[in-house]
């Protein structure tokens, strides 16, 4: 697995497969899925971090399960940009996981996105606890519909 530019991502990605996104937290991983076609991003239930090791293989076993072609990956960036403690964190466990995927993985920019999840649920009235419990892949799906937006505009569906 590489980390990539956007345009090397879309270049290496196989056709027709959905895209994995991805909110690393220090407690879960949060998991999204897109459709095959790319368009739209569903929250999938969270991955209960113990260690490394462990939450690489079910991480693995659920994108090999879902036949899925690429990770958007959030990266947790500070407000002016910079890359703090959790930027760090979250490059090191993709350089940590790059040897164990062959899938071409894309960083992508996630600040505010646990912020909307949230805001989102609130305004859906999800209780708190059912929030505490599907924040983390609400987060992931914000982070990969995003890049899925971004994407249908870099590479425009034939005839459009």
């Amino acid at each position: 697995m590489a980390v990539m530019s956007l345009e090397a991502f879309l270049a290496a990605l196989a056709p027709g497969l959905p895209i994995a996104g991805l909110d690393l937290g220090t407690k879960t991983i949060g998991l999204a899925l897109s459709d095959r076609g790319r368009r739209f991003a569903t929250p999938r239930p969270v991955i209960r971090r113990k260690k490394f090791t462990l939450d690489a293989a079910v991480l693995k076993k659920a994108l090999d399960d879902e036949m899925v072609a690429g990770l958007v990956v959030g990266l947790p960036l500070n407000m002016d940009g910079s890359e703090g403690p959790r930027a760090q964190s979250a490059r090191a466990f993709m350089r940590n996981y790059a040897p164990l995927d062959e899938r071409p993985a894309l960083l992508w920019d996630e600040r505010l996105s646990t912020v909307a999840a949230e805001r989102a649920m609130i305004s859906a009235d999800v209780s708190r606890a059912q929030r505490a419990e599907r924040i983390d892949s609400a987060a992931a799906a914000f982070i990969l519909q995003g890049a899925l937006d971004r994407m249908l505009r870099a590479d425009p569906p034939p005839g459009s």
